[in-house]
């Protein structure tokens, strides 16, 4: 079913139904790009950790907008042994609804929409048509200003449609104005004193008497103008009863797709998708809040809201699937499912609800995608059955035979950590035949292999222009390797446990000067707010503003500046100081870590905590 804003909101009642009469989602989602810069090859190198290929996608992906969002709901039906399917296509664009809501800005990646084009993806159905959204930040401070709004005009009473500076002074009428304002002030003297009008039309502006109604409206062509009405106190309050009823629609008009999310994070049932984590990734920055920085924290996040999460492409890389399936490609592992030992799974579409033919391949349609997605799963979760004794025919997606599959997020390309793992701590290969090289800039391929040519077969993932991992045959020859580089002035050979280990000390000592000077940073500048009467007075150095100045910017080289600070606030009193402390550690303690991801947690809590006991007969590998 094809949905967008037009039918959105007659159409959201089927969506809620399916969700909750569904035992499993499958998911897919459609984007505007991949990557703002790097080549996919360096976004997605053969040796990121988990926690660097997060902060690649986090940084290089999420600018992208995922405008097509396909959900299949599955249903099984234990009497005629079948899934009835209900399949829904969605278009999402973030189009602000009025002045005060979000100007969302995003990028587009020419390949990734010149692809979509040659798939005879309609995007006037995104942009024209597209479902709004917003997350739930943007929806809590729209809500504000519209409460705030709503209390000013009740609690105004009489002043309610009085310019804000009467209480002031008389407003001074501007020259080119005065003829505009004394032909509102006519009209409005000849609608009181009329007894055939009840309305005006005017074009917008402030400061009416009691005794009228303003409404400002727009055209089809989004004019805004302003109608006026004669009425009394009772008819007055019916008018904006109504005005705010119409508001909190607009409201949830506004909120618009997220609605849709919220509903399949509240079940608390099991989502699946096929290579997912870049979906999972865009549609919690897209209609929940933006991603959080570090990986554990996502990792948290993902679970309040996605408690149950299962990946067709992992699934279809570990046993007992690996030696039975050679391409995991969603379009290839669909037909693979087809044949022997797997039986393709029996799936209707519900009654009103268009069916997909997979002979015909509406591949990159996310509607489709997410339905072949969910036919996988099930073919691969009955197939699990038949290691049973007796074989079981039907495998839900409740049994214990699919949990060691549950919340791991497929990692396209790396070779030795096959997956994200959202419940643990991620896998950490020794990778002890791993060499990390740097060289100019011109250097291609066939230069690496030219020298590394004495050591046989080599696997090249690139870095950047200027880096790149080597991952030899043999551990031992890594030594030989790294002397060869001892002398050489163009190129620099280390291990990759030298080049993580230089890595860590970079951070470690980011870290010890957010940990150790950051306090004493905020301690200074907010001495140097609340004493800077004294200091003007009586130690007055141009040099003591240039430092704080430096000091913020958490530069670490040392600058003379900064100790041209310390002497100037040496002069200090130690109760002042105190005094200060005080609020640069409260300050500090408010920047630590924000209360979004506990919210969310309360939030959510109806969807429930999901406990993992993963049975004995399948387990996803700890090495690869």
């Amino acid at each position: 079913m094809e949905i967008i804003r037009n039918n959105f909101k007659s159409n959201l009642h089927k969506v809620y139904q399916a969700i909750e009469e569904a035992d499993f989602f499958a998911i897919d989602g459609e984007f505007s790009g991949i990557s703002d810069g790097p080549s996919v090859s360096a976004l997605t190198n053969g040796f990121d950790t988990p926690e660097e290929r997060y902060q690649k996608l986090k940084k290089h992906s999420m600018d992208f907008l995922l405008f097509q969002f396909g959900l299949c709901t599955f249903k099984y039906d234990y009497t005629d042994s079948k899934y009835i399917m209900k399949s829904f296509n969605f278009y999402v664009f973030p189009k602000p609804f009025n002045r005060s809501s979000p100007d969302v800005k995003f990028v587009c990646q020419s390949s990734s929409i010149d692809f979509l084009a040659s798939q005879g993806f309609d995007f006037n159905k995104v942009f024209r048509n597209g479902i709004p959204y917003l997350n739930q930040e943007e929806e809590r401070q729209l809500r504000e200003q519209y409460d705030e709004k709503r209390s000013q005009a009740n609690g105004a009473a009489v002043l309610a449609y009085v310019s804000p500076n009467t209480s002031k002074c008389p407003a001074t009428v501007p020259e080119d104005q005065k003829k505009f304002i004394d032909q509102v002030v006519e009209k409005i003297e000849d609608l009181l004193q009329s007894e055939e009008n009840k309305t005006l039309d005017l074009e917008p502006c402030t400061g009416y008497p009691k005794g009228l109604h303003i409404e400002t409206l727009e055209t089809e062509k989004k004019e805004r103008y302003i109608v006026i009405s004669k009425v009394d106190e009772e008819e007055r309050k019916r008018r904006e009863q109504q005005k705010h009823a119409k508001e909190q629609e607009e409201l949830n008009d506004a909120v618009g797709f997220s609605r849709v999310i919220h509903a399949i994070a509240n079940s608390g049932k099991l989502v699946v998708g096929h290579n997912m984590l870049l979906d999972v990734m865009h549609t919690i920055h897209q209609f929940y809040c933006p991603l959080p920085v570090d990986l554990k924290e996502f990792k948290e996040m993902t679970t309040c809201v996605f408690p149950r999460l299962l990946d067709t492409k992992l699934m279809a890389s570990t046993q007992p699937f690996k030696d039975i399936i050679n391409n995991t490609s969603l379009a290839e592992l669909e037909k693979r499912l087809k044949e022997t030992p797997f039986n393709p799974p029996k799936v209707e579409s519900a009654e009103g609800f268009p069916s997909y033919d997979t002979a015909s391949e509406q591949l990159h349609e996310a509607g489709y995608d997410a339905y072949i997605t969910g036919l996988c799963f099930i073919s691969m979760a009955n197939h699990l059955g038949s290691f049973l004794s007796p074989p079981k025919v039907h495998v839900s997606a409740r049994s214990k035979l699919i949990e060691p599959f549950f919340n791991k997020l497929f990692l396209m390309r790396v070779m030795d950590i096959p997956y994200l793992n959202l419940e643990g701590p991620d896998l950490q290969p020794k990778r002890d035949h791993v060499l990390h090289v740097t060289f100019p800039k011109e250097w291609k391929s066939s230069d690496l292999y030219q020298l590394f040519s004495a050591f046989g077969n080599i696997q090249i993932s690139w870095i950047d222009d200027t880096s790149a991992f080597v991952s030899l045959s043999q551990p031992e020859q890594v030594p030989i390797a790294v002397n060869t580089s001892r002398y050489a002035e163009s190129y620099r050979i280390q291990t990759y446990a030298d080049y993580v280990g230089k890595k860590q000390e970079e951070k470690q000592i980011k870290r010890k000067w957010t940990d150790d000077n950051w306090k004493e940073v905020e301690r200074k500048r907010l001495n140097t707010q609340s004493l800077s009467h004294t200091l003007h007075n009586h130690y007055y150095a141009p040099d003591s503003f240039i430092a704080t100045s430096t000091v913020r910017k958490r530069n670490l080289s040392p600058s003379p500046e900064a100790g041209s600070e310390d002497r100037v606030l040496g002069t200090v009193s130690d109760s002042e100081l105190e005094q200060v402390d005080s609020s640069a550690e409260s300050l500090s303690e408010g920047k630590k870590k924000p209360k979004k991801l506990k919210r969310m947690k309360k939030e959510l809590t109806s969807a429930g905590s999901i406990a993992v006991s993963p049975t004995k007969l399948f387990e996803v590998p700890d090495t690869w």
